[in-house]
């Protein structure tokens, strides 16, 4: 993985000690509240609901050990002794002081994190594929090149104050695990007729108030040239787009009201001015990222381990994990692993410092030291042994992170809510509890196969629920916290936004409402068709009948 080199260093700790002495100014109150708001921003500080959120990038999604046991430690010292993962490939800790958190970024500086551009209007952390360099669906690894932009994007100072936040996916397979298409930008790794490495491009796609999918403006960028292209559209975006109501300033709204014709016009005039300048990258540039990411040293095993064969035939809970939680990885013997954070009874994304420290553990002891966060928030161990999968789901299973429920109804992505955002309209980490619980027996939801269930407490869409299968939304109504159900979403390649079903509901009926939601799904399927396409083949009607009939 990427380490930093001196001047990146230098950079992290100078920005530690200029926020301590900013902080030091404000708790002395030589620096309002106002003075201190765009400066905490910077450091990724919020205050929320009850007390201050300290978000930290995991730039797309990779860890050391090393980084892992210093956030466990960060919780434990500063917090109350957890972290979020985040939809964003972020980490956050919800009740730090104030008065500490430069102490915490200098020990997140001595690990090479930092908590620059997890907010503000600014480039927000580079998100990728949580299993690049490893599945076998990959064309190129993206994470070199999610480096690349990681360091173009890092304190650029042209685009320090765009209309609004801004955000970069970067995907290198056939399928798309970074949701590249609900992204500002979203950058497909692909090949020319000669072979050759470039990038698919997508602009204006975002959930939020206004949900868009994302518009391809070019169909093969040169990758030498993808900062230029990278510089045009930003520059565009910076000229035209809004900055007198922050509804509609995103990008989105730019390509929208201009049209993606006019947009992809507009970008490829400034790009011509950019073309072949400065940020041309080298091909010795992308030689030099890529070193930083070789594959781990991988024994010769066979491609199917027979005491692994052996182990599932004998042990009916280890085969529903594997089903469940092992991808396909592309070196013989060996599988990607995702630990579930989605255990029922805990908020969908978060981990104690005690799991943190026994999942390091356990990294170094089975998957080379590394893993990965998905912006599902669950963890991932890429290069584990097929011989020692039994082992490591022992292991797993008593720190309560085996739960065998990826891809299915009770693996809920779902944001803080209103139990710790003060932008939110209501709870969500209540309200996928409730859910998870009415769907604990195993055995039915395999039966019920595929269905993604998202949970957002405001129209930020933290929670991506506009892309869920299951899509829930809380909402404010005279005072009271309510639901609006969308079906039919989904992510990926071929994403699509979820329709509404009808009226709200409210918080007590949401497991109920979900729960007619799949009757009527099991009912009208056809065999070994999923939830999402059941939708797609017969419209929303069938589902809005058998959810809003009177109960008898």
């Amino acid at each position: 993985m990427y380490r930093y080199d001196q001047f990146d260093q230098r950079v992290i700790d100078e920005r530690v000690a200029q926020f301590r002495d900013q902080t030091r100014r404000y708790l002395a109150g030589a620096l309002t509240d106002d003075d201190f708001r765009p400066l905490r921003l910077q450091n990724g500080l919020y205050l929320q609901k009850h007390a201050p959120m300290l978000r930290i990038a995991i730039p797309y999604g990779h860890l050391s050990t090393r980084q892992l046991r210093a956030l466990a430690r960060i919780g434990r010292n500063y917090d109350r002794g957890y972290g979020h993962f985040t939809t964003r490939q972020n980490v956050q800790f919800n009740w730090p002081r104030v008065d500490q958190v430069p102490d915490i970024l200098a020990e997140l500086a001595s690990v090479q994190m930092h908590a620059i551009q997890t907010s503000g209007n600014c480039i927000r952390n580079i998100t990728s594929d949580h299993f690049a360099g490893v599945a076998r669906d990959e064309t190129v690894d993206s994470r070199p090149y999610a480096e690349l932009v990681r360091q173009w994007a890092t304190l650029h100072p042209e685009f320090a104050y765009l209309p609004r936040k801004f955000k970069i996916a970067v995907s290198g397979a056939a399928s798309d695990r970074a949701a590249i298409l609900v992204h500002d930008i979203g950058l497909q790794i692909v090949r020319g007729e000669r072979g050759e490495v470039g990038f698919r491009v997508a602009v204006g796609g975002g959930l939020g108030r206004t949900p868009i999918i994302g518009h391809v403006i070019r169909e093969f960028l040169p990758r030498d040239e993808v900062l230029n292209y990278l510089d045009a559209i930003l520059r565009v975006y910076n000229r035209f787009g809004r900055r007198d109501n922050k509804y509609k300033a995103r990008i989105k709204i730019l390509v929208k009201e201009r049209t993606p014709t006019v947009f992809a016009r507009d970008v490829e005039a400034e790009w011509e001015h950019l073309r072949g300048g400065p940020a041309t990258v080298p091909g010795e540039e992308f030689e030099r990222l890529a070193g930083f990411f070789v594959p781990p040293a991988y024994e010769t095993l066979p491609r199917d381990d027979p005491g692994f064969r052996a182990a599932l035939a004998d042990n009916r809970a280890f085969q529903n994990w594997a089903t469940r939680n092992l991808h396909p990885h592309k070196v013989p013997g060996y599988a990607i692993v995702t630990l579930s954070l989605k255990k029922t009874g805990i908020p969908p994304g978060d981990a104690t410092s005690d799991q943190m420290d026994a999942i390091a553990h356990l990294a170094d002891r089975y998957s080379f030291g590394e893993l990965r966060v998905s912006h599902e928030q669950n963890l991932i161990f890429t290069d584990v042994k097929q011989s020692e999968l039994l082992s490591l789901w022992q292991q797993l299973k008593r720190l309560g992170l085996a739960t065998p429920n990826i891809g299915l109804l009770t693996n809920i992505i779902c944001c803080p809510g209103g139990d710790f955002c003060s932008l939110a309209n209501a709870k969500s980490i209540p309200i996928a509890e409730a859910i998870q619980r009415r769907f604990d027996e195993l055995d039915y939801l395999h039966d019920v196969g595929e269905v993604d269930l998202n949970i957002s407490g405001c129209m930020n869409a933290c929670g991506h629920h506009h892309v869920g299968h299951i899509g829930v939304l809380g909402v404010d109504k005279n005072g009271s916290e309510w639901y609006q159900v969308t079906i039919g979403g989904t992510q990926g390649k071929h994403a699509a936004l979820g329709k509404v079903i009808g009226p709200s509901f409210a918080a007590d009926e949401m497991p109920d409402v979900v729960s007619r939601l799949i009757e009527a799904y099991v009912d009208i399927r056809h065999e070994d068709e999923r939830f999402v396409d059941t939708v797609r083949r017969v419209g929303i009607e069938p589902f809005k009948e058998r959810v809003y009939a009177p109960a008898h």
